[in-house]
């Protein structure tokens, strides 16, 4: 299954989209199931999700999203999350089972969720994944619950090579593992260490280019900048890729290749954006 690291980018724009609908309408109410659900702030200054006065969710971002059928259930869909650099909100369903109170759940992972996908008879989940990494993938219906539905792998795009790559086309830089070629190279140089590079690369921007062709970004872990900040160089003519990461132990900053094969302004690059 083909799934695309640039939806990170959305997830950003869903956690700034979020925060700004939380600040700006809270309180707010909703009737629902003969009662009345709300969102209000509270004296810590975090949103309070309630039905008819019992709290359901509280987070520091939630916002409604859209009430929807499924299984004949009326279903509130919100979003809710904790904020933060390059994390998006998560799923909280909102229901009442037969004979029962008013209950909630919340879908997705730590760091945020894709929209719902809904269906008549459920709703799904599918996980945002990094190069080299699977998930779960969730299923919830009014009467199974949440559930896992299967598990997904990353894949980049098939067919596509070097020659695809155009830096101005990329969110972020850990975008280029969507390509076929790229994703295969930078697996056969970091193995199983390719998520944490990547990871270490999401709070990050836009691409810069050495005067000898090679575009490069350095980015850090969302909520933990400064602690496992990475560095990814891209030379799309000598199909070759650079990478580093700062760790805990000696040397504190990891290279692959060894420093000794980077370009010279690559390297400085690197070692002004994370250290030498």
């Amino acid at each position: 299954m083909n799934l695309i690291v640039s939806a990170f980018a959305v997830m950003a724009a869903v956690a700034a989209a979020g925060i700004a609908a939380a600040q700006e309408t809270a309180p707010q109410s909703f009737a629902f199931e003969g009662g009345t659900l709300t969102i209000t702030e509270s004296d810590e200054a975090d949103k309070v999700l309630a039905f008819d006065g019992k709290e359901l969710a509280r987070n520091f971002v939630l916002y409604y999203d859209k009430t929807v059928e499924v299984g004949g259930k009326q279903v509130a869909l919100f979003d809710g999350g904790d904020g933060g650099n390059q994390c998006g909100t998560n799923t909280i369903i909102v229901w009442k089972p037969d004979n029962g109170d008013v209950q909630s759940v919340m879908a997705g992972d730590d760091c945020g969720s894709p929209p719902a996908a809904v269906s008549e008879q459920s709703i799904y989940f599918v996980p945002f994944l990094l190069p080299g990494a699977s998930k779960p993938a969730q299923i919830w219906a009014p009467t199974g619950g949440l559930k896992v539905a299967g598990t997904l792998a990353f894949t980049p795009q098939p067919g596509t090579d070097w020659k695809d790559l155009d830096p101005a086309k990329l969110y972020n830089i850990v975008d280029a593992f969507d390509n076929e070629a790229v994703y295969a190279a930078g697996k056969q140089m970091l193995g199983d260490a390719i998520t944490d590079v990547a990871t270490g690369l999401l709070v990050g921007g836009g691409t810069d280019t050495t005067p000898s062709g090679v575009f490069y970004a350095s980015g850090c872990v969302p909520h933990a900048c400064g602690g496992a900040d990475a560095f990814m160089g891209v030379d799309p003519r000598a199909h070759k890729l650079y990478f580093a990461q700062q760790g805990d132990g000696e040397p504190r900053v990891t290279s692959w290749p060894a420093l000794a094969e980077w370009p010279a302004d690559l390297k400085e690059a690197m070692q002004s954006a994370i250290g030498e």
